[in-house]
């Protein structure tokens, strides 16, 4: 394993994957790299342009702020324990719900309706 490979591979497939891949050293076919997690989907090139204005829709409708702090924290927690993961989570929990975007949430929640995030005034930050 060079370049980081043994550091990250477990984090991303797990200890027994990451052991095969590494030891076994076999190309896998990019159908076997997203079942074990390695990727998060295969696409056609026909199909990438498609799926990248999906994802990227999704991002752009989604809480900003919300997102923003999910992305923050998957980084932060990687190298907490648990306890303090959840002690921060706790935290930051308690300042989203003071975002705009938490109302419009739980507002379209109770309305049966989808979130609007545009709409809810938040500058996601």
């Amino acid at each position: 394993a060079d370049m980081g490979a043994a550091w990250l591979l477990p984090r991303i497939v797990g200890f027994g994957h990451a052991s095969e891949l590494l030891m076994g050293g076999e190309f896998i076919s990019a159908k076997r790299a997203a079942e074990i997690g390695l990727y998060n989907r295969v696409v056609s090139s026909e199909a990438l342009a498609e799926e990248t204005e999906k994802m990227a829709r999704l991002m752009a409708d989604g809480p900003s702020m919300g997102l923003a702090v999910t992305k923050r924290m998957l980084n932060a927690e990687a190298s907490m324990t648990l306890a303090e993961a959840m002690q921060a989570e706790a935290w930051v929990q308690a300042e989203c719900m003071k975002h705009p975007d938490y109302r419009e949430a739980f507002d379209a929640f109770i309305e049966k309706r989808k979130p609007d995030f545009h709409r809810s005034g938040g500058d996601g930050a």
